[in-house]
């Protein structure tokens, strides 16, 4: 199962006002393992930057205006990102902004039943408790020191981290990866694994002692005793 995590930055709140995406950042995930695949590109919003947005992101118009506009990466994000189900912190904002860029150029837009709203996912299960993305680090352990700004790619990166902890852990196919192998074909490996019947049992963990103590306590309880019913 192919999932991408995905994070942008914008000019401001609401792209019927005008704002447009200044970057994307996107992290791919195969059967839940990072395989190491990224999509990171900064945008031209073909506008100037509000003071505000700058003052989250430090995306300022004098680096932005030698990136491509959108019309001219459009189809490649759209290319990366094919039918895989996106994950996204409040889901809401960042497919309304890329749905908004891709039905300005006439581009196929976004199924909203493509995306996995991890913010969703988190009040879900810790109701009442703070869903951001800094509150969730701080609950699951995740490192994110580096987050002095917004950064799409960054938190892309550290949002995989968060969803894998939200449904059940970093590594939940156990990591049946190994070194110098290709990631997707490290995931498919772990999907088919399977667990073989041991050559020989066990030996038991109790002494012969410890097992004729039990047997007389158990004789004590009387005939009607519940250890009674178990061989």
């Amino acid at each position: 199962m192919r999932e991408i995590v995905l994070d942008t930055e914008t000019t401001g709140f609401e792209p019927s006002e005008g704002h447009r995406i200044v970057e994307i950042g996107a992290v791919e995930l195969w059967n839940h393992l990072p395989t190491g695949q990224t999509y990171h590109q900064y945008i031209n919003p073909e506008r100037p930057m509000p003071q505000e947005a700058f003052e989250v992101h430090g995306l300022g118009d004098d680096f932005l205006r030698d990136q491509p506009v959108f019309a001219k990466i459009g189809q490649a994000f759209l290319d990366f990102v094919g039918d895989a189900k996106l994950v996204i912190h409040n889901a809401a904002f960042d497919m309304k902004f890329l749905n908004a860029e891709l039905g300005w150029l006439g581009l196929p837009q976004l199924p909203w039943d493509q995306a996995i709203d991890t913010l969703a996912m988190a009040r879900q299960r810790f109701p009442g408790s703070p869903a951001t993305l800094d509150a969730l680090c701080r609950r699951f352990g995740v490192d994110n020191s580096a987050r002095e700004k917004h950064g799409a790619l960054l938190d892309s990166e550290i949002l995989a981290e968060v969803y894998l902890e939200l449904i059940g852990g970093r590594q939940p196919d156990f990591g049946l990866s190994a070194q110098g192998q290709n990631a997707g074909t490290a995931a498919g490996d772990a999907q088919a694994w399977r667990p073989r019947a041991r050559p020989a049992p066990l030996p038991a963990r109790i002494t012969d002692g410890e097992a004729a103590a039990h047997a007389a306590f158990v004789a004590e309880l009387g005939d009607d005793a519940l250890w009674k019913t178990f061989d």
